[in-house]
């Protein structure tokens, strides 16, 4: 898990304004590592057009869509920080965005594995207000 989440794969302190945005910043950060094509970031924002990627507790894991999966070069994470939050509609306010590229069945498990982190309202908090890219990593190691 953690070559697929590196510091260079976290932004902190972002300020985007409005989740379209928040999203390019988390799919930038994947085909910067070279996980995805930059085609993948335009199906991760289509993706959230068909139905919001907010799974709750300030938590959003945008995606691309089913037929990107071609765009996708290894399976990587994202960390987009928003401190300030961003909103995702219907009230819902995002804190962290975990971008997500996954090749084959690898999604299920790299989903399982934020679901596990993200289940403890803490650990979201302390990756909300986290002041280093090293504090982040910490909780995934931690929590693995």
């Amino acid at each position: 898990m953690t070559q697929i989440l590196t510091k260079e794969k976290i932004m902190l302190q972002a300020k985007p304004k409005d989740k379209q945005e928040a999203i390019r910043l988390a799919g930038e950060l994947l085909v910067k590592a070279g996980h995805v094509t930059a085609e993948y970031v335009a199906k991760m924002q289509e993706r959230e057009e068909l139905a919001t990627t907010y799974i709750g507790s300030g938590v959003a894991i945008p995606h691309g869509t089913n037929e990107s999966k071609q765009e996708i070069k290894s399976t990587g994470i994202s960390v987009v920080q928003v401190p300030d939050g961003v909103d995702f509609g219907e009230g819902n306010t995002a804190y962290l965005l975990f971008g997500i590229a996954a090749v084959g069945d690898e999604h299920l498990e790299v989903l399982s594995e934020i679901a596990i982190i993200c289940s403890e309202e803490e650990n979201v908090k302390q990756a909300a207000q986290a002041k280093t890219a090293d504090e982040i990593l910490a909780l995934f190691e931690k929590g693995l």
